[in-house]
C-alpha cells in the first residue's frame, strides 16, 4: 500500500505531505519535539486530539516527553495502553478507551480512542512510545499504525 493511499475512517490523513516534511528536516538532525511539532500541524484538524512521546527512563514507569496540544499525565504506570505497547512492543490501538476500564490512563476524560506504537534503538530495546489521542471512538485504524510507524522510522526516531 502507498503511503499515499492510506486513510483513516472517513477523514484522509495525509501521510505522504507530512512524510517530504518530515525526510527534510531529518536531513538536519532528528528532535521529537519537531516531530510532534510537524505532525500536530499536519494532522490535529484530522480529529487527533493529542500527540506526544512517553519514555522509559527506569523502573515501572513512563515520563513525558515532547507534546502536543494539552498537558498530559507523567509518569504513568505500566497498565494503560502506553505501558502495554512499550512491555509487549508491538502498537497498541484502542478504538474505545472505555473498553480498558481500570487500565486506562485518563488524562483528558474527553478522549475516546488511541493508538501507540512502541520504539526501538538501534539495537531493538524499546526506549519509549508515541501516543495520539482523539476526541472520537474508532478515530485511529490500521493504516494509521502505519503511517504513524513510517513517519517514526523516517524521522530516525525508531529503528523498527
Amino acid at each position: 500500500m502507498s503511503v499515499a493511499s492510506i486513510h483513516s475512517g472517513t477523514m484522509r490523513r495525509d501521510y505522504q505531505g507530512l512524510l517530504n516534511r518530515i525526510e527534510k528536516h531529518a536531513e538536519r538532525g532528528r528532535t521529537m519535539q519537531a516531530f510532534v511539532d510537524l505532525t500536530w500541524e499536519s494532522l490535529h484538524p484530522t480529529d487527533i486530539a493529542w500527540l506526544g512521546f512517553y519514555l522509559h527512563e527506569s523502573g515501572e514507569e513512563l515520563v513525558l516527553g515532547p507534546c502536543r496540544n494539552k498537558p498530559a499525565c507523567s509518569p504513568i504506570g505500566m497498565h494503560g495502553a502506553c505501558g502495554r505497547a512499550f512491555s509487549s512492543a508491538e502498537p497498541v490501538l484502542v478504538q474505545d478507551v472505555a473498553s480498558l476500564g481500570e487500565n486506562y490512563i485518563a488524562c483528558d476524560t474527553r478522549d475516546k480512542s488511541e493508538l501507540v506504537i512502541p520504539l526501538f534503538d538501534a539495537d531493538g530495546r524499546c526506549w519509549g512510545v508515541f501516543d495520539a489521542d482523539s476526541h472520537q471512538i474508532a478515530a485511529f485504524d490500521e493504516a494509521d499504525v502505519a503511517g504513524f510507524s513510517l513517519l517514526l522510522r523516517k524521522a530516525g526516531l525508531t529503528r523498527s
